[in-house]
């Protein structure tokens, strides 16, 4: 006998998982602020904001320069922010301080996310148990596998660390962050609108709207209040028999 689920909507799906993604930015911002602290950040921070001051005072150039600024500068002003770019480019300081800022910022960046999600979408779930986050507790919805049976532990790890975390969140993320800095160009646009389409079309063209993270671990999100969620295989198989025997007596002929 084939099982039928019964799908929460999409606007308490939505509504759940607007109230998460607010839950999981605090918490990687909180867990941002304590890596920060404990990694040094600020120290490498503060002695490049010391050496591009350095050079300003040196050679009298602005820190920020907009491309109209330098479209007016004379030549001999041109020239002194020619000097003032190398000097800064040749000071190994400046350039370590940089370079630290740069591999931290990523580090921060992974970790205090990964960490708000195991806390808010891997450990909470398990406490709460029927799979539910902050949000699911709030709109009365659960997470189980497409079997009926309850989430165990790896489904709900590849759920979270490998789908919304590496596909959904920290791959697009890098693109972005590596956008920005200008180290990769159309490649990093093809990969973050290629997830983009693909959870879209998941979402939209899909009779289950079954996004990424739920497709990879075979898991689906439900009303609690119209599913049940069975302990087991067995436990699922022998409910189905009892109500079909149920049905077949309750038959009149």
């Amino acid at each position: 006998m084939k099982y039928t689920l019964q799908r929460a909507s999409m606007w308490k799906r939505l509504s759940a998982w607007l109230l998460d993604a607010i839950l999981l930015c605090i918490t990687a911002t909180l867990a941002a602020f304590l890596l920060s602290a404990c990694l040094g950040y600020d120290q490498y921070s503060q002695t490049l904001n010391e050496r591009f001051a350095h050079y300003e005072a040196e050679y009298g150039v602005p820190r920020d320069l907009t491309e109209a600024q330098i479209t007016e500068m004379s030549p001999e002003e041109l020239a002194r922010v020619e000097e003032a770019s190398q000097a800064l480019a040749q000071d190994k300081e400046a350039s370590y301080a940089y370079t630290m800022m740069m591999q931290l910022i990523i580090l921060i960046t992974s970790l205090s996310i990964l960490a708000a999600y195991l806390l808010l979408e891997f450990l909470l779930p398990q406490l709460l148990h029927n799979g539910q986050t902050v949000g699911k507790k709030v709109f009365g919805l659960g997470v189980m596998r497409e079997n009926g049976v309850r989430l165990n532990g790896v489904s709900l790890f590849t759920r979270t660390v490998l789908g919304k975390y590496t596909i959904e969140t920290m791959i697009p993320v890098m693109m972005l962050l590596m956008l920005f800095f200008g180290s990769i160009g159309a490649v990093g646009l093809l990969i973050l609108g290629g997830i983009v389409v693909i959870q879209v079309l998941l979402l939209v063209t899909t009779r289950e709207r079954t996004p990424i993270h739920d497709k990879l671990a075979g898991t689906v999100t439900i009303d609690l209040a119209s599913q049940m969620i069975f302990q087991s295989e067995a436990d699922r198989i022998a409910y189905q028999e009892k109500a079909a025997a149920e049905k077949a007596a309750a038959q009149t002929y």
